[in-house]
């Protein structure tokens, strides 16, 4: 029996492919899009604990991804402090 599968054509368009990124106000949107429609009613109370744990752990993320205000204002002009 011969073999009948076939792949798909390779079709070079010159074009580079598009690659899909999230970034921190990306998952600061989710976290305010959950705070909405929960406000609104839209989620049922057997699904808040489910909902609320997903949000909890996307604000985790966000908070442990963005750099501390003390940390990012040394620069150059004001080094770290010494002991």
């Amino acid at each position: 029996m011969a073999d009948t599968t076939t792949t798909p054509e390779m079709v070079d368009t010159g074009e580079e492919p598009q690659i899909h990124t999230i970034n921190l106000g990306d998952l600061n949107a989710v976290i305010r899009i959950i705070d909405v429609v929960t406000k609104r009613g839209a989620i049922n109370g057997d699904e808040l604990a489910d909902v609320g744990a997903v949000r909890n752990r996307i604000q985790a993320f966000v908070t442990a991804s963005t750099p501390a205000t003390a940390e990012a204002a040394v620069t150059e002009e004001t080094p770290p402090e010494t002991e």
